[in-house]
Parts: C-alpha cells; structure tokens; sequence
C-alpha cells in the first residue's frame, strides 16, 4: 500500500526527472549510452539524482523517456543473474552497487514520443500523480546540486510561504546571458527565513542581454511546483519548434498571484549536460573518493605538470625561432 502525500516527510510523494534528450553533445558515446547512465566516477548520473530524491523522501520517480531510451529505466531493475553471480563469488560490496539503485526509489517510465520543451515534459507526469499530491519536484538529470539538501530547504520555504519554489545560483554578470534569470524582491521583514538567501520572484528572463539582466540569479535544475504548474501548461502557447516552456507556465502562474520564490543555494552546481561540465565533476567526486581519491590526486598534479613543461617547452621554441 502506497504512503499518501502527507506521509511523506516534506509532502513530496513523486519527484519529475526529464531524460528524454538525445544527449547529442556527447556524441559519438551517446549513440548506445543514454547521457544518465554515463558514470560519476562508478555511478550514473540518473541514480545520483534517485538518491537525491528519495534523501528527500519521495517514494516515486517518473522518468521521461524517450522511445529509444527504456535503458534508463533498466538501471533500475533487480539483475538476479549478476546478483547471483557477484554473490557466489563473495563480491558483497560489488552486490550492493548492483542492489542500490532498485532500493532507492520507485522508477515510472513516462514516455515523451517527441521533444516538445520541458515543459511539455513535465506535463506528461500528472497522468501517475495520485489525487492527493498537491506539489511535485522537478530535478534535471544534468544538474548536480552539492550537497544534496537544497530540495529540503525548497520545501520548508514553500510550507511557510505557499505556493511554488526554484532553486537558483549566483552568477557572475557576464555568464547570466546562458540562463533564465530571476526577477526578485526581498521577502517579508517578519519572515523567520533568511532574507538573503529567500527571495519572492516577480518575474522571470531568458537568456536576457548582460545589460538587461534583472539580477544574477539564475535558475538551476531543482523545482518545487504546486499542482496548478498543470493547469498553467495546458494555458500557455507553445513557443518556437511548437515547444511548451516550463518558465512560461511559471511566468503565467506568477501573473495571476501565485506566490513564486527561489532558494540562493551557495554550494556547488556540476552541469552534467556537456563535456565541459561533466569532466570536472568527475573529478570533483573522483578526488573525494576513499579509495581513488589520493591516486587520481597524485595524477593530476603529474599531468599538470607535464602539461605546464610541454607549453614552457613550446614557448621557447618559438622565441628561438623568432
């Protein structure tokens, strides 16, 4: 029998994870590996974010998928042969990794036939919500968001203000062109929450021009969004490519008076979503790992090295030559 809504311990029985896309900036790996399953380290991104969620104490989590992409959901499965297997052999630390993922959380495949925005494939999940869960997260698959208690502190912000609540990061002036930015307000005076860190959001901008930028608070991967986040989708007009956008629901929702707030979150982000961001956060896991920590340190500094006398090397070679 299924915990209701209010038995969970922030309300929040169903985290969304959108895993639809195509991965196309990690080609040519992504041909056979969906993006989630590449490894941090040993472990995929996708089971990163199950083990964030369930931290949270959602008990489901429905995955958008894409037709071609039911490998994300085969992560999730029991494997009894290599669980046998691993076991005759009295590989118990290798059983528990393959055993981990399936205990996290329950995975729902929610199949997204074409890509039509994020929004679109947030919609998708109302058709597994059951009738009492009144707010769903919302986590994308490419953001890390260290340490993991962000989504936490979303919820105590929404059970004290209402409504519905972002996750953002402060980002240099110059970078805010890359992102959907927040158009903010201080909180209340008599609020009990931190006022620098709490925000109300009275508008938001995509991709805006640095000189036109609100702030430089930008949107990352987490949400928490009351359930009228669906009746909004269904009321706002697809966009370019005949894609639904979830800022534009969220705009919509902000015109009519709902109350939208962001959490500043001051740890780490890893964007999983390119090469550029997921080889750093391979090495930031990497280096605070027990047992490939010390090694992977003492590689890097060897390579550093190397590097740093190859260019010394180039360097003068060409003022020999000049």
């Amino acid at each position: 029998m299924s915990l209701s809504s209010h038995e969970h311990p922030h309300g929040v029985k169903t985290v969304i994870v959108p895993a639809a896309g195509m991965g196309t900036r990690f080609l040519p790996a992504t041909k056979t590996v969906p993006k989630e399953l590449l490894p941090v380290v040993d472990t995929p991104g996708i089971e990163l974010i199950a083990e964030e969620a369930a931290a949270l104490g959602a008990s489901r989590m429905a995955v958008i998928v894409a037709p071609n992409k039911q490998e994300v959901m085969r992560h999730f499965g029991q494997f009894p042969n290599l669980v046998e297997t691993l076991s005759e052999r009295g590989k118990d630390e290798q059983v528990a990794k393959v055993q981990r993922a399936n205990q996290l959380i329950q995975p729902v495949a929610v199949e997204q036939a074409r890509p039509l925005g994020l929004g679109h494939a947030v919609g998708l999940a109302e058709s597994v919500l059951d009738d009492d869960e009144d707010v769903v997260a919302v986590m994308l698959p490419d953001d890390l968001v260290m340490p993991f208690g962000v989504l936490e502190k979303m919820a105590q912000v929404r059970a004290e203000l209402g409504g519905s609540v972002l996750c953002a990061v402060n980002v240099s002036p110059e970078e805010v062109l890359n992102y959907g930015v927040f158009d903010v307000e201080e909180i209340a005076a008599d609020s009990d929450l931190p006022a620098a860190r709490v925000k109300r959001v009275v508008g938001m901008v995509e991709k805006p021009d640095v000189a036109d930028a609100p702030s430089t608070l930008v949107a990352t991967g987490r949400y928490l969004l009351d359930r009228a986040i669906f009746d909004a989708l269904r009321r706002i007009t697809p966009g370019k490519g005949g894609e639904i956008q979830l800022t534009d629901a969220i705009e919509l929702m902000i015109t009519e008076g709902h109350p939208v707030h962001i959490v500043v979150h001051e740890g780490k982000r890893h964007d999983l979503g390119n090469p550029a961001g997921y080889i750093p956060a391979c090495v930031d896991f990497g280096l605070s790992h027990p047992t490939y920590g010390p090694a992977l340190r003492k590689a890097i500094t060897e390579i550093l090295a190397e590097h740093d006398a190859a260019e010394h090397d180039a360097g003068e070679a060409v003022r020999t030559t000049s």
